[in-house]
């Protein structure tokens, strides 16, 4: 293996291996309280001891991580147990995502402690699920634990599984299947190859707790519960929430994400409770999405540079801020003391007449409408998203969709000079719907002077009787959070607004009837309105940052 972790290790930009002698031992048996019993890989290095621990826990299949986790960490300081989650991989059990990592993972701690070659110094790291296997020990897990690196995760997966009150459809389908297919015979993984066109058929099949039996060809438990337990209040989720305790965890944290990450909210709000907590920790956030080779590459380096320093006592090797983003636009790296940065200012672009778009607020004018109709829902473009479909994350040319008479498109004179956008971005429209039940999609975009319009951050809201409550002259006032991001528009470029009602099958269509998300079939069409006037001054709320000049990517 040292030839391909000799090309892996220059590819990342790593520092030196310290030996190429690494060895297994494969399949250890991890007892859990109830007697079920997990499966767990330790790669370390032959002819050392007294190295620290670092525990990764996957539901991916412990022979995929091998290669990365297993020989790059070794070779460089670490031995490393890799442990396949409950009901994955050959781990006993059955998988119930989301659920019971807590007490799983305290208890292959309990393990760790009584293994000879354990020397107290533990570290966790990894991306996505596996991040979240990290916060369900974090704040239990004892003076043994110190460091962690969480990638593109979240303390808690129910908001990123229900953005503004709408479903994560296409995502969370397509996530099941992987799961699935990464369990049990070869002909399961090999129906990875049909995935596309099962799942394009699962996320338009009606009602939406039958979609497992397209995606994955057979009723899934956890499937059809998260579609029952929608409302942030559902105590079902209660327990595999654990964002209240972040801001207790004494581990110190590096945190990456990217710009077109799906769970960017959840970790900058994690990365905040931990800022206010004093517990210094570390973020950088690329121009990625969520499974993006960039986003990988930097991910490894940087949890290992920050792994080393903290649990090795290589401190000096840390950069100094401990905030670095990528500007998107300007093609360069930023360093910041903390985020969002504290210079920022808020500027309202508003929405105009004729499809206009300016700082001014807008003179009295006629709504501007369009129909929304489920049958033929508006279609997603890009953005954060994962590809199970096939399509493109990220950045994409939006011109095809904004064609549609469905999407209302607002769209500015060209700039005069470079503008950066720095932080959380918002949207408050004042809106008027045919239908109580219904859903607000707004995108900014940069038009390049060649005419392409390339999404930058967008987000939902989804409308409920009484939420929000409807204005005296029956208007609704909207508030959507759109995906926070660090943008230059240059000169000579347009900032462009999208307004529709949906972005399928990113999102889960609103059907406007107010039926059950799992079991709702009937569809309504939706006339909606968008108010531009000084009484409903629509507008984007852009953090503007003052311009500065640093390193290129």
């Amino acid at each position: 293996m040292s030839i391909t972790s000799r090309i892996m290790a220059r590819m990342y930009k790593l520092p030196p291996a310290e030996t190429y002698d690494i060895a297994v031992d494969k399949k250890l048996e991890v007892p859990m309280p109830d007697h079920i019993i997990l499966h767990a890989d330790r790669y370390y290095p032959r002819r050392a001891q007294d190295l620290p621990t670092l525990l990764v826990r996957t539901p991916y299949g412990r022979s995929r991580l091998g290669m990365v986790w297993g020989q790059l960490f070794p070779e460089r300081g670490f031995q490393v147990l890799i442990q396949s989650c409950r009901g994955t991989d050959d781990s006993e059990g059955e998988f119930d995502p989301f659920r019971g990592e807590h007490e799983d993972g305290l208890a292959t701690l309990e393990w760790i402690k009584t293994q000879d070659w354990f020397d107290g110094r533990l570290a966790m790291a990894g991306p996505s699920y596996m991040g979240f296997t990290q916060w369900a020990v974090a704040r239990d897990a004892g003076p043994i634990l110190k460091a962690l690196s969480t990638h593109v995760t979240s303390s808690e997966f129910r908001s990123a599984m229900y953005p503004g009150g709408s479903f994560n459809l296409e995502l969370f389908l397509g996530w099941m299947q992987t799961t699935h297919s990464l369990k049990g015979s070869m002909l399961n993984y090999l129906g990875v190859l049909t995935a596309s066109r099962r799942l394009k058929a699962a996320a338009s099949h009606l009602p939406l707790n039958e979609a497992d039996k397209i995606a994955v060809g057979h009723p899934t438990t956890f499937w059809r519960e998260w579609l029952q337990h929608t409302e942030p209040d559902d105590g079902w989720w209660a327990s595999e929430d654990y964002s209240y305790s972040v801001r207790d965890v004494l581990a110190p944290n590096h945190l990456v994400s990217g710009w077109y990450d799906f769970v960017l909210p959840q970790l900058l709000r994690d990365y905040t409770a931990l800022e206010q907590a004093g517990r210094n920790p570390f973020l950088t956030i690329g121009p990625w999405s969520h499974s993006s080779n960039g986003l990988f590459e930097v991910s490894i380096r940087e949890s290992l540079l920050w792994l080393r320093a903290h649990v090795l006592g290589e401190m000096e090797k840390l950069r100094e801020s401990p905030v670095r983003i990528y500007v998107m636009g300007a093609d360069e790296w930023r360093d910041l003391e903390t985020w969002p940065p504290s210079d920022r200012q808020l500027q309202q672009w508003y929405l105009q007449p004729e499809a206009a778009l300016s700082t001014d607020v807008p003179p009295d004018s006629q709504a501007s409408t369009f129909q929304y109709d489920p049958r033929d829902p508006t279609p997603n473009v890009g953005g954060a998203i994962n590809t199970p479909l096939g399509r493109g994350t990220g950045a994409q040319d939006n011109r095809k969709l904004e064609a549609r008479c469905d999407v209302l498109v607002f769209t500015s004179l060209p700039l005069s000079r470079d503008i950066e956008v720095i932080g959380p971005v918002s949207a408050e429209l004042f809106v008027h719907s045919s239908l109580e039940y219904t859903d607000f999609f707004v995108r900014l975009c940069d038009v390049h002077q060649n005419g392409k319009s390339m999404n930058v951050c967008d987000g939902l809201l989804r409308l409920f009787p009484g939420r929000p409550v409807a204005n005296s002259d029956g208007s609704r006032t909207v508030v959507i959070d759109m995906w926070p991001t660090a943008y230059r528009f240059r000169a000579g470029h347009r900032i462009r607004v999208q307004v529709s009602s949906g972005a399928f099958p990113r999102f889960a269509r609103n059907l406007g009837t107010g039926e059950p998300l799992a079991t709702a079939t009937a569809m309504k069409v939706a006339e909606q309105s968008i108010f531009h006037d000084p009484d409903h001054p629509s507008a984007v709320i852009l953090p503007l940052a003052k311009i500065s000049r640093q390193r290129k990517l």
